[in-house]
């Protein structure tokens, strides 16, 4: 199989990259009808995603099998004022991307977000509850599932929620240096959602590919907890002597409108695969052992 990865520097795209290229398989279980396959990963420095005349000359050229889509627009502040370049990366070229794909009879699989979801309510999203966000971020991410679906129905896409890899930043690496330098961290606790080991997506997603899923799924470690509560495994796998204090959201305000309750359902995802997804103590406990991988 030849496969195409954007966003491929990031701490998705990296992951799934080092699992189709491990030979040896030490990343985990790989499909085995992905064994072997061709991949090419491309960044923003490679291909723009919303240069529309250079994805399709990629596209058309490359005759890939499948396409998986990890680049987007991220920066969730920043994404308030930017509307148009986050319009352009998280809607338009998703869209483009998929069009395409359908006509060059490519598999399409797309990376979401859980917000997507308004953040109300205490009981975990599944796929068909109505999305409802209050962030631009948000916003653009939900329009470009939808320019996805009905650009290509075919196409599969997942979400996922507050995820960390050895690549690139994360709310882990932040809360490892910040609790180097520090005696005392505040971290909000009325947030909950489900931390996400990369490399965990990555491997459900290859297994959604390998059986011909389509439509939408959620992805994430299972178990719910705050960014307080999760900051505080983390100061303490990392055997560093910081004290993590809780605060409200009111107490640390940002200019993009974080949701109170962000939490997935998996139950879907775990009745196609035939697997449970591992807690996100395990998986944290895991990441921080092998810290030594960590890079900018």
């Amino acid at each position: 199989m030849k496969i195409l990865v954007t966003g491929s520097n990031g701490q998705l795209g990296s992951e799934l990259i080092n699992r189709l290229n491990d030979s040896e398989k030490k990343q985990g279980n790989l499909p085995v009808s992905l064994i072997n396959s061709e991949v090419l990963g491309v960044d923003v420095d490679f291909l723009d995603i919303t240069d529309e005349v250079k994805v399709r000359e990629l596209l058309l050229n490359g005759r890939f099998d499948c396409i998986i889509n990890c680049a987007a627009f991220t920066n969730v502040d920043k994404a308030e004022e930017s509307i148009e370049q986050a319009t352009a990366v998280n809607t338009t070229a998703p869209g483009f991307l998929a069009r395409v794909a359908a006509e060059t009879g490519a598999k399409f699989v797309h990376i979401s977000t859980d917000y997507v979801f308004s953040g109300e309510g205490d009981t975990p999203f599944k796929e068909n509850d109505p999305g409802s966000p209050n962030t631009v971020y948000g916003k653009t991410k939900l329009t470009g599932e939808e320019l996805v679906s009905s650009n290509n129905p075919d196409s599969l896409i997942v979400r996922s929620a507050w995820l960390y890899g050895y690549r690139g930043k994360n709310f882990v690496k932040t809360i490892v240096n910040l609790a180097k330098e520090r005696d005392t961290l505040t971290v909000v606790d009325d947030q909950f959602g489900n931390p996400t080991n990369a490399a965990d997506l990555a491997q459900r997603i290859l297994m959604l590919i390998s059986i011909g899923a389509n439509g939408i799924y959620h992805c994430t470690n299972s178990g719910i907890c705050s960014w307080y509560e999760f900051a505080k495994e983390i100061v303490g796998l990392s055997k560093l002597n910081t004290k993590v204090v809780p605060c409200t959201t009111e107490e640390f305000p940002r200019p993009a409108k974080r949701p109170k309750f962000s939490a997935l359902d998996n139950s879907k995802l775990e009745k196609a695969v035939g697997i449970k997804m591992r807690s996100w103590q395990e998986a944290i406990k895991e990441y921080l052992e092998n810290a030594d991988r960590f890079t900018d």
